[in-house]
């Protein structure tokens, strides 16, 4: 009797853990890690907090790992409702259409970076809400309430909206679903379908107006597979005849310095303007001031002409991110946002191009090229006693990335002698060393002992790594940068001795009469560069230059370029890195990672 009691009690446990599995899974969906996300990245994509996540995955805020998945709460009373799907084994969109009642039209206009190719599991895509979704189908219809029967002469009223000629491969299902239509609906204003009679191309339908009441997908003859779906709904590309840009920047009522970064900005952009019009592009430009931060935005996004544009660049400040971006998105904008940002809305809004990568991202770019590079290393660390608050993320990544590759590694104070350098070096390996801080205090303090180490080492592969900002300080340490065959990484970087940059500086100069600012990154460079790589992908590839950004083989200044898309339903963020090499020889060398 105990044992059968215990088996009984058994059950009930199993069932009872079963239940809260279940109510768990209610709860929460699955987010699989990529290469590059935080978790504040994360939490930003769902519009949830940090320690909305932390709850649901203990120990996630010490550390995440590529590939394992997080479990993300639903939606909650304080944040707005949405739906997210993790794509299970099995799926397909078509399932997913008559799961959540939505047309695949609706679902891939919420998922902009969705693809048959990447419709795969564990990939999280956005489902829209019902007025979304009701959005959707109504752009794709037009309304024609007086048509011509080809039976009857003259024109007549009608239920047909308008008629349809059937094209190759077409079916009931594509055709209702292009219309917004139920199939009973296209059947019934349309009696010869009925029963097993196939529809041929060149014959003409009739396509009546939706009923007052929205009914459910009815299962179609044939279940349609993703690429069928993906190709139906795919938008139509569209040329761009004059491209409408505008320019939204404080180059009027703010600090001088300010106004001074922006108007090189703006002059650098004109040159850009002027070589695509020497091609024959057609562009129309308009240029706004944003003024202070502390202005609004409404008196320019309120003007007639700004829900034409094509494309935005700007702002500065953060605080007119948001109510651009939110202006971009709902009128079909590309906004490109040039300058360094902390705002969140690139990971939830698909219009923006975020220049600036965050940094997150960008380290996790500089690791992987970072071991591509010196796959037989030894990491040595010079510990800075100030200013190491700026590194510290990207040092604890590095470290644990050089870990996980089973890299040595070890750590030397900043005013270590020339014999403990000597000691942590190996000969059988690359000895890499890393300043904790990129001051160039940091850099004075160690370049005296490393370059009397080389000296005493000539034998000894030794090289020094370091960060963006020494582009600023390499007129003071040039002689030793060469001696000591130093690295940095940079998303910006320009040779000044290179003809392109030789070239653009005389005609800046002639333009403007004056010098680019002695600054990082160049902002005259900056505004060429973004300038000429937008303008001339939408004059090439008009609305499908986001599907052909791969393609653009352009070779900018200044600015490197390698766009992603943040998750299915967000923007682009820019994760091009370049390390710069001063080699023994005399050479300056940028490595260029695809």
């Amino acid at each position: 009797m105990k044992k059968i009691n215990r088996i009984i009690c058994s059950l009930l446990l199993a069932s009872a853990c079963s239940f809260v599995a279940a109510q768990e899974n209610q709860s929460y969906f699955l987010h699989t890690i990529e290469k590059g996300q935080s978790l504040y990245s994360i939490a930003s994509m769902y519009g949830i907090s940090q320690s909305d996540i932390i709850k649901l995955n203990p120990g996630s805020d010490e550390k995440i790992y590529v590939g394992r998945a997080l479990r993300i709460p639903r939606g909650n009373a304080n944040v707005q409702k949405e739906t997210f799907h993790t794509i299970a084994s099995g799926e397909t969109l078509y399932r997913l259409t008559t799961k959540y009642g939505v047309s695949a039209k609706a679902i891939c206009d919420a998922n902009p970076g969705l693809s048959a190719e990447n419709f795969r599991i564990g990939q999280v895509i956005r489902i829209p809400s019902s007025s979304e979704a009701s959005d959707s189908t109504s752009e794709s219809q037009t309304t024609t309430p007086v048509v011509t029967n080809n039976n009857i002469p003259g024109p007549v009223e009608s239920r047909c909206r308008e008629m349809h000629r059937v094209k190759r491969k077409e079916t009931v299902f594509s055709i209702s679903r292009e219309y917004g239509l139920s199939e009973a609906d296209l059947i019934a204003a349309n009696p010869e379908l009925k029963g097993d009679n196939k529809i041929k191309k060149g014959d003409f339908l009739c396509i009546p107006y939706p009923t007052a009441q929205v009914l459910q997908p009815s299962k179609p003859q044939t279940i349609p597979t993703d690429s069928e779906l993906f190709n139906e709904n795919k938008k139509t590309t569209k040329r761009f005849n004059t491209i409408k840009a505008a320019l939204i920047l404080p180059l009027l009522d703010v600090s001088k310095g300010e106004s001074d970064r922006m108007v090189e900005y703006y002059e650098g952009f004109l040159m850009a303007v002027d070589s695509l019009k020497r091609t024959g592009t057609s562009i129309d430009l308009y240029t706004y001031n944003s003024g202070p931060e502390s202005s609004s935005l409404n008196s320019i996004l309120n003007k007639s002409e700004m829900k034409s544009m094509d494309i935005i660049f700007g702002p500065l400040y953060q605080s007119h991110i948001e109510p651009l971006a939110n202006f971009a998105k709902k009128n079909n904008i590309r906004l490109v946002i040039p300058f360094t940002s902390k705002d969140n809305t690139v990971f939830r809004n698909p219009a923006v191009y975020q220049i600036n990568t965050p940094q997150s991202y960008l380290y996790s770019e500089v690791y992987d090229h970072f071991v591509r590079q010196f796959p037989n290393a030894n990491v040595i660390f010079i510990e800075a006693s100030q200013g190491t608050k700026d590194k510290a993320e990207f040092i604890k990544g590095l470290k644990d990335e050089l870990r996980n590759r089973a890299i040595p590694m070890k750590s030397l104070k900043e005013d270590a002698s020339v014999e403990t350098l000597k000691a942590a070096l190996r000969p059988d390996r690359e000895n890499i060393f890393i300043p904790t801080s990129g001051s160039n205090l940091t850099l004075i303090k160690a370049l005296p002992q490393l370059t009397l180490l080389v000296r005493d080492q000539p034998e000894s592969r030794i090289h020094l790594f370091g960060y963006p900002e020494w582009q600023t300080y390499t007129k003071d340490h040039l002689e030793t940068f060469f001696e000591l065959d130093t690295y940095f990484y940079s998303s910006f970087y320009t040779n000044n001795l290179l003809p392109a940059a030789i070239n653009f500086t005389k005609n800046y100069r002639r333009w403007y009469g004056k010098e680019m600012d002695e600054r990082y990154p160049k902002f005259g460079m900056l505004g060429f560069d973004t300038g000429y790589f937008f303008l001339k992908g939408l004059s090439r590839y008009g609305s499908g230059f986001e599907q052909n950004m791969s393609g653009m083989n352009l070779t900018p200044i200044q600015t490197g370029f390698k766009f992603q898309r943040v998750n299915n339903w967000g923007g682009f963020i820019n994760k091009k890195v370049f390390f710069v090499r001063f080699t023994k020889n005399y050479e300056l060398i940028k490595l260029d990672f695809d």
